[in-house]
């Protein structure tokens, strides 16, 4: 599946826990990625997390790809089972997300909104999806506001184990309603 966006296509795989460790371990290690929270991961600690992701039924992990090479990082889950248990009420078609895009030496204008963008048209390509449902730290400006571009509106503040987060749903109309008018304004 890909999906086009001004920096280009992306397409996606399935992440290997296995054979992209070492990718996954120099982008979830890095300082821009102190939000993922495993800075202090060793490498066996990204394979035995992906591995568990792999192994469960309720959440996924891809990589996004450009021209063939691994760009972002894209995980998606079932909030009735995993991340949001107890915090909020899902709906049918609830479907919970998070997505990393790598430090880089050459940053492009755009890119992590193109990211998000893709992310968002690639949960939505499945019918089933209704809304969409984030959960980043309550500090993470940048990130509200990457949300808030295609379509998320913040509910309310949450505490999880291991942050303060801000809770937000994005449904398939305002994911459009989004777009569109960023489409008009480009």
């Amino acid at each position: 599946m890909s999906a086009v966006s001004q920096v280009g296509t992306f397409t996606f795989r399935p992440l290997d826990p296995l054979r992209d460790a070492e990718l996954l371990h120099r982008w979830v290690t890095h300082p821009k990625a102190a939000f993922w929270m495993m800075q202090d991961a060793r490498l066996e600690d990204v394979e035995r997390a992906y591995m568990e992701i792999a192994a469960d039924e309720h959440q996924q992990a891809l990589l996004g790809l450009q021209d063939g090479v691994p760009v972002f990082l894209m995980e998606y889950y079932d909030p009735r089972y995993r991340e949001l248990v107890g915090l909020y009420e899902p709906l049918p078609g609830d479907v919970g997300m998070h997505f990393l895009t790598p430090a880089t030496e050459a940053p492009v204008h755009g890119f992590t909104r193109a990211v998000i963008t893709s992310v968002m048209a690639r949960l939505f390509e499945d019918p089933a999806v209704a809304r969409v449902v984030v959960e980043p730290d309550v500090s993470n400006t940048a990130v509200h506001a990457l949300n808030e571009a295609v379509g998320f509106v913040p509910e309310r503040e949450i505490q999880k184990p291991e942050k303060k987060a801000l809770l937000s749903f994005c449904t398939r109309e305002q994911f459009l309603t989004a777009t569109a008018a960023a489409a008009v304004t480009a």
